[in-house]
């Protein structure tokens, strides 16, 4: 499978820096931060990718039309930067998977059928054991569904019920305002990320599911078939015994 075009390095420093209108200096500042990581040169020289450029208009909207400090800069690209190995890492997977069918070998073991869903995302916490669990107001957790930072699940009564991954969400948005000092847009931002990291991990993982079951359709079909006659032999059915021969 070919790399995306998107990620070969190409552009040196000052074409890059031109092509955001930044100052090579703050790309530099960038990279040591980890906001952006370019490749290099046989010659160490730095090399930005299409992928680069769109991450550093990414940093200058979140910086100068968001207003994000740097630390929520810092949790959105990290996001991201996730998101693209995932991606990479699925790729790779199915470049792997590709080569096993070329190859007609045994694939992987697959995970039993009727998978049980993460314990994790079970509702079980009303809003007000939610927020003491979290420390906050329920009327915060109540603002933070709106900007949809959290969703939480309903019962039948349509009661907000609240899961151990949306107490996590919870104390994560928490680190984010008390201790890094992020905006509410740069955490709708960091958030946003979070949700389609998780949704993107477990697509990507079920397609990789599926295209093992169906390897495996194939080679047990493969392996069924029946064995193909030599040239020249004849059926026993339709061969005489050596009893069945006349004197």
């Amino acid at each position: 499978m070919a790399a995306d075009s998107k990620h070969r390095p190409v552009y040196v420093i000052s074409v890059a820096a031109e092509l955001v209108d930044m100052h090579p200096q703050t790309l530099r500042l960038y990279e040591r931060k980890g906001l952006i990581r370019p490749g290099r040169s046989s010659g160490k020289t730095r090399l930005y990718s299409e992928r680069d450029i769109e991450h550093l208009r990414e940093i200058r909207r979140l910086t100068q039309e968001l207003g994000v400090n740097l630390a929520g800069v810092e949790e959105v690209m990290r996001l991201q930067h996730q998101l693209d190995d995932l991606q990479q890492e699925f790729e790779a997977e199915i470049e792997r998977i590709e080569d096993e069918l070329r190859v007609q070998a045994q694939p992987p073991a697959l995970p039993p059928s009727g998978e049980k869903p993460d314990p994790r995302d079970r509702p079980v916490y009303v809003i007000s054991i939610a927020a003491e669990l979290v420390d906050m107001h329920p009327q915060t957790l109540r603002l933070y569904e709106r900007k949809h930072l959290i969703r939480p699940g309903r019962s039948s009564g349509k009661t907000r019920l609240y899961s151990e991954r949306d107490i996590e969400h919870l104390r994560e948005i928490r680190r984010l305002t008390q201790e890094l000092g992020v905006n509410l847009a740069g955490v709708e931002e960091i958030m946003r990320l979070r949700f389609e990291l998780d949704a993107s991990r477990t697509r990507l993982e079920g397609n990789v599911r599926r295209i093992q079951d169906d390897i495996t359709e194939r080679m047990t079909k493969w392996r069924t078939l029946p064995a193909p006659e030599m040239p020249g032999e004849t059926p026993d059915d339709e061969r005489g015994g050596e009893g069945d021969r006349e004197p």
